[in-house]
């Protein structure tokens, strides 16, 4: 059994693998489009615009596995309650990933020595998801 963290970008999500892509070096896989869905949705399930958004999407990061979807492109996405840990094997790509991460997003806590790592720190990206970088010894 595993459990894998499913995002709802809100009509964001074409946009959000991009800058994973460039972010995190994230390798996409399967994106199913509203308009490929063989089982027809009721005509007020989704916005008139929401044929070419993203239905289902998978992108892997490193060995770990993300699901992500525009859901119901119905406002500006809220992920509250929770953070994706980000665990990178030294300061340098905590830096880099921290960096990137932070691009027109929100600086939590800094990079920094804590007593648990040698780097740790708190971002919310562009799309409102809290990442915590950490380098584990």
């Amino acid at each position: 059994m595993r459990v894998e963290p499913y995002l709802i970008f809100d009509g964001r999500c074409e946009e959000a693998l991009s800058f994973y892509r460039q972010a995190l070096g994230a390798e996409i896989g399967m994106v199913l489009r509203f308009k490929d869905n063989p089982d027809p949705l009721p005509p007020d399930a989704l916005p008139p615009n929401a044929a070419d958004k993203i239905m289902h999407a998978v992108f892997k990061v490193g060995k770990s596995t993300v699901m992500a979807s525009d859901g119901r492109c119905v406002g500006p996405p809220r992920f509250e309650g929770f953070s994706m840990a980000l665990n990178v094997k030294d300061e340098g790509e905590a830096k880099l990933r921290f960096t990137a991460l932070s691009d027109g997003g929100q600086v939590q806590m800094p990079l920094a020595k804590t007593f648990f790592s040698p780097c740790f720190g708190m971002v919310m990206d562009r799309f409102g998801v809290s990442w915590m970088t950490t380098v584990y010894l």
